[in-house]
């Protein structure tokens, strides 16, 4: 069903720039895990344009595939943050974001995530972005919502990827082998518990959706 839907919808309008991308990433690197999957990004894109978003931030950008669709996305004066320690994995991506001609919306910080985020609101930067997407280190993510909650504007969403984690967040221990537990790690029970947290919180409207890996949008309400 998946690969219908990527060969049927995703992938015929896909960016070349990104296709190039995507295909870059998997020579380095041998796999796409750490990437979205075209039609997140295409789901993603669709959002930040309903939304007429100018400003966002990504926290977690590895090789950049999400941060070039995010920059299409956005208008010729559209400003899209990109926080990730691992500047090499960026620099694979950074020359497709130059072809694409949007290197001019990017900026990239190769820093802490929450080090960066706090000294925006530090800098009066608190609600003055759009949307922010998450996929980086889960055991932050509740973390980075506390932050992000700050920063993004009431009537803006936070993204969190992979809130399902293969499906897994739905099973129980009993229900996983060994070697399944041992291969999905300590993150299966992060990402219940920032499932769990999300759906009580009050100050945001949820929807967790099963596109990708699990794609929760919480829209801020106050």
């Amino acid at each position: 069903k998946l690969q219908y839907l990527l060969e049927t919808s995703a992938y015929p309008r896909e960016h070349e720039q990104l296709k190039e991308l995507r295909k870059a990433s998997v020579e380095k690197y041998e796999h796409l895990v750490m990437n979205v999957p075209a039609d997140e990004a295409q789901f993603l894109s669709m959002i930040l344009k309903v939304m007429n978003a100018t400003k966002t931030i990504e926290v977690g950008v590895f090789t950049g595939y999400s941060l070039l669709a995010t920059a299409l996305s956005l208008p010729k004066d559209g400003k899209v943050i990109a926080i990730d320690p691992d500047k090499e994995a960026y620099e694979t991506g950074l020359p497709y974001i130059e072809k694409a001609g949007v290197a001019h919306k990017v900026q990239f910080i190769d820093s802490n995530a929450m080090a960066a985020m706090k000294e925006f609101l530090d800098n009066g930067e608190e609600g003055t972005f759009d949307f922010a997407f998450v996929d980086a280190d889960k055991e932050n993510y509740i973390n980075y919502h506390e932050v992000l909650l700050k920063l993004v504007r009431v009537g803006g969403i936070i993204a969190y990827d992979n809130t399902l984690w293969s499906g897994t967040v739905a099973l129980a221990d009993k229900d996983l082998s060994q070697e399944w537990q041992d291969r999905i790690g300590v993150n299966r029970i992060l990402l219940r518990k920032l499932n769990t947290f999300l759906a009580e919180d009050s100050r945001i409207e949820l929807a967790q959706l099963s596109i990708g890996d699990g794609v929760s949008l919480c829209r801020r309400l106050k």
